[in-house]
């Protein structure tokens, strides 16, 4: 049996499903394929949407942040099991899970199960079917790294993959990795009391990060017990008797009841086939690609977390649209923003965009306002938290925005707009925002900045 197509997408996660919905909506006949009973890949099932939603759920029922605040206090009905920990994060994975197979019905995307792998640059097999196409996209994702000397059993020693399928909460947890995932669950764990010890083999967790910001997050790792060890090597994770057993390569045994090892992931590329079409792949399974997320081969896309950093699901989307522009000329995304916001679900948040601090070349100044200063922080008895803006000292342009606090990553957007339309100082505290919000954050952050210019105009002295 075999099916023509204008466009065949491999995976449903958000490079493959935003694609495939981009080409059929202009009209051209596209067929994607999953090989999971859900469809959404890691953003869905395994990573972006399950790790949020405990992220929230930590919060809920560890009444994080609410301490304290009211005369009353509130308090759940029974000790909340792993039943209760998991409940939201597979409700909304269902759901998000449905509402991906609707979106791609509803546009007419034809849907086969499967594992894909080509024949040729026009032909691939999905079980006993072939599918030619004019173009390709590999969506197809990525996995977790695994080390040979870690011991993975799903069941007390851990990847990112097999985390959200507990079967009980930790009362200690070792994590191996202090990039975006590891300090995620080390947040969320901590949150729900568990005693977790965080280890890199880096000398800085998140070294992409602007330094105050990684300082602001240690701290808040500090008082939520987290022990931290960084420049840390692992020799051996493996079970003994009731507990796992970590070797460190310094000598230190760490005894925990679980592990997590999250420390990389690689591209999802295995069954594909991809010499019976000369396309290669790196040692962790990425796939070279251009601007446009053309492969070497003229018809092949690739986009996602198949073709690497920055791995995120937000510019995952967004690839996969601009393949499907550049494939069939529709002239609406060449190429995606010069800058976009990076999200961090830690407890507090992480967002950021544009220049860090270390990274200016020309004369800046620093703008910083905190969130237990305004009055909507008040309210909310936010204590930790803060913006710091990076600023041309000469033009008083704003290159970048740093945050960590409540609702970071949904604050952070204003920001990208003054970044990426290169937006002053003035340009900030001329707006008007609602009173009392968080927004606010971002005009005393501007006065901040211009309160350290020796000389301003007469007609623009800052008056708060």
């Amino acid at each position: 049996m075999e099916d023509n197509f204008d466009l065949v997408v491999i995976g449903t996660g958000p490079a493959g499903e935003k694609a495939a919905v981009k080409a059929a909506f202009f009209g051209y006949k596209v067929a994607i394929i999953e090989k999971q009973a859900l469809y959404g890949g890691a953003e869905t099932i395994t990573g972006t949407l399950p790790s949020k939603t405990l992220k929230e759920t930590a919060l809920f029922l560890s009444g994080k942040g609410e301490k304290g605040l009211y005369s009353v206090e509130k308090k759940l009905s029974q000790e909340a099991s792993v039943k209760d920990f998991l409940y939201r994060k597979n409700v909304v994975m269902h759901v998000f899970s449905e509402q991906i197979h609707e979106n791609l019905e509803r546009h007419g995307v034809k849907i086969f199960h499967g594992k894909a792998s080509f024949l040729d640059k026009n032909r691939l097999k999905v079980d006993d079917i072939i599918l030619k196409s004019t173009y390709f996209l590999i969506a197809s994702g990525s996995y977790p790294y695994h080390p040979k000397q870690v011991a993975f059993d799903g069941e007390t020693i851990h990847d990112s993959d097999t985390i959200l399928n507990l079967n009980k909460i930790p009362r200690s947890l070792v994590i191996f990795g202090a990039g975006v995932i590891g300090t995620e669950y080390a947040t969320i764990f901590a949150t729900m009391g568990t005693k977790v010890t965080l280890l890199h083999d880096k000398d800085s967790l998140l070294p992409f990060l602007d330094e105050d910001i990684i300082h602001a997050l240690q701290d808040c790792l500090n008082e939520a017990n987290v022990t931290v060890q960084m420049s840390q090597t692992i020799e051996k994770v493996e079970k003994h008797s009731d507990q796992v057993r970590t070797l460190l390569k310094d000598g230190q045994v760490l005894e925990s009841e679980m592990f997590l090892y999250a420390s990389g992931r690689s591209g999802n590329i295995a069954d594909l086939d991809l010499d019976k079409i000369g396309l290669a792949a790196s040692s962790r399974g990425n796939i070279e690609v251009d601007a446009s997320f053309k492969t070497k081969i003229d018809n092949i896309y690739a986009a996602g977390d198949v073709v690497g950093f920055p791995s995120l699901a937000s510019t995952s989307m967004e690839q996969g649209r601009v393949a499907v522009s550049a494939m069939f000329k529709i002239n609406d995304l060449s190429s995606l923003p010069s800058a976009f916001p990076y999200g961090i679900y830690t407890i507090p948040e992480v967002s950021f965009v544009g220049k860090k601090e270390s990274e200016m070349s020309e004369e800046f100044i620093i703008g910083k306002a905190f969130y237990s200063s305004l009055p909507r922080g008040k309210i909310l008895g936010l204590k930790e938290g803060f913006l710091k803006i990076i600023v041309d000292k000469k033009t008083l342009v704003i290159t970048g925005c740093h945050m960590i606090g409540h609702n970071a990553t949904e604050l952070i957007h204003f920001g990208c707009l003054l970044v990426l339309d290169k937006k002053t100082l003035w340009d900030v505290v001329g707006q008007v925002f609602n009173f009392p919000t968080l927004h606010d954050l971002y005009k005393y952050a501007a006065y901040d900045a211009l309160s350290q210019i020796d000389q301003l105009p007469k007609h623009k002295k800052v008056i708060r």
